[in-house]
């Protein structure tokens, strides 16, 4: 946790004191008055939707210590006063989220942790909770809570962490070129880990090579004392590895791999068994999320955790009790018998159609629903990507299709071209449509997948299952 007194917040950021002590000190940073703990540093960030400048007098009553604003004395006037009344001292910054980069800079220079950035197309998010559950088993750990893996997100991660923590994991995600050098920049990462390179952002980047090139930048950030972990089935990844001033080591299901998965076998809840093989030993590896394409995210996370010191024989209970993120692969069953993949988070051709083969998978399900809505960012790959989701859906089982959204018009189109029954496909424009369709559709023992991207807000559709209006 940061702690630092005002004077030094001061020269870190080049702020300057509106009032209060420079002696004073801060315990920790909040960007949300709701989560102000005694004594911290309350960041007021604009925006145009919600401003913490708004709620500068909350954090005050909540027992902030320090404010932090990005705006002019009289338009703070009356938090100012009552700040000077409590002892409260307030800081003006020209760039809220600057200031942030720049406390988390001056935090990591301090810290003397390893670093893991993880980074790549799909699963980086899955990865990262495997990732923190094989190292929380041996080493004290702070890790990326939930999505938090930008601009802001990544500082607010490095700001958690304190003297004793030992790894810290840090999430990075990226919209265009130079972004994830950027966040390296403040992470200064030690170990970085690629998860793949896809097809996501296209609409952004233009091509596929301009997206590796993007993820490489985190690889590209390692000195010669480093470590980098790269999918070594990912076409991408022995051009990201040439740029490597770090050994590289390699996971995935070919012999070539240093850390690789054999004997792989699925149940009928689509959860993954299969042998981990390293160097160390072999380990026998059951997961709970469902998904065989979860065995690579596995792998992943033990490949690194085994360079950090875990035992392999550690490995299969952390994997199996692992907690996945929200939105991502979530499985539960309704109060009417239905089963529900939540994967609504965020979907790419390279996830929807790990999705789909999951819910395929399900052999313990009288019926297969898939709901797919909308893929983002595809510029002109969109029509074509959704098309050939739709066709896998066809050689599926599974048992009826349900497209959300404009785009996904054209999954329907795809699963209709490659010959799956016209009314085993159903087509919507938005979320509640689909809802309507599912209500009439849905029996006890189906099991339903619902993904897209995070534009389409398909959650609705999940929670409608469960509590139906």
């Amino acid at each position: 946790m940061l702690t630092l007194t005002v004077d030094t917040i001061l020269s870190v950021t080049g702020g300057r004191l509106l009032g209060g002590s420079p002696d004073a000190m801060g315990n920790g940073v909040a960007v949300d008055s709701r989560e102000v703990t005694p004594g911290c540093l309350f960041v007021a960030l604009g925006g145009d939707r919600v401003d913490g400048h708004d709620f500068l007098v909350s954090a005050i009553e909540s027992g902030a210590r320090v404010l932090m604003v990005c705006r002019d004395k009289d338009e703070v006037a009356q938090a100012l006063d009552l700040a000077i009344h409590r002892d409260v001292t307030v800081i003006r910054v020209d760039d809220c989220i600057e200031a942030i980069q720049n406390l988390a800079a001056y935090h990591r220079s301090r810290l003397h942790c390893a670093v893991v950035g993880v980074t790549g197309s799909t699963g980086k998010t899955t990865t990262k909770d495997f990732l923190d559950a094989v190292l929380r088993s041996t080493l004290r750990v702070v890790s990326t809570q939930g999505n938090q893996n930008n601009e802001l997100g990544v500082p607010l991660t490095i700001l958690r962490a304190s003297a004793d923590t030992e790894v810290l994991v840090v999430e990075m995600g990226m919209r265009g070129l130079g972004q994830i050098a950027e966040l390296c920049a403040v992470a200064r990462p030690t170990v970085a880990l690629v998860t793949n390179v896809g097809v996501t952002h296209i609409e952004l980047l233009g091509t596929q090579d301009a997206v590796a090139s993007a993820k490489g930048e985190l690889v590209r950030a390692l000195d010669s004392s480093g470590a980098a972990f790269l999918n070594g089935d990912d076409a991408y990844s022995a051009s990201i590895a040439e740029t490597s001033l770090a050994p590289v080591t390699y996971y995935g299901l070919s012999e070539a791999c240093t850390v690789r998965a054999e004997n792989i076998e699925v149940d009928a809840e689509s959860r993954a068994t299969f042998d981990l093989i390293a160097d160390a030993g072999t380990a026998r590896i059951t997961l709970l999320v469902p998904g065989r394409h979860n065995v690579y995210n596995a792998l992943a996370a033990a490949a690194v955790g085994l360079r950090l010191g875990v035992p392999i024989e550690e490995l299969d209970a952390a994997l199996s009790s692992a907690v996945v993120s929200a939105m991502r692969m979530q499985v539960f069953t309704s109060a009417d018998g239905v089963t529900v993949i939540n994967d609504a988070y965020n979907a790419n051709p390279v996830s929807m159609h790990a999705a789909v083969v999951t819910l395929a998978e399900m052999d313990s399900a009288t019926r297969r629903v898939a709901v797919l809505g909308d893929m983002a960012e595809l510029g002109s790959l969109t029509e074509l990507a959704h098309f050939r989701v739709g066709e896998a859906v066809a050689r599926l089982p599974i048992d009826i299709l349900v497209s959300v959204g404009p785009r996904a018009r054209h999954i329907a189109d795809g699963a209709r071209a490659e010959g799956m029954a016209a009314d085993r496909i159903h087509t919507c424009l938005t979320a509640e449509d689909a809802s309507e369709v599912l209500r009439d559709t849905l029996r006890h023992n189906d099991a339903v997948l619902v993904k897209a991207s995070r534009v389409m807000g398909l959650e609705s559709v999940v929670q409608e299952i469960v509590s139906p209006a």
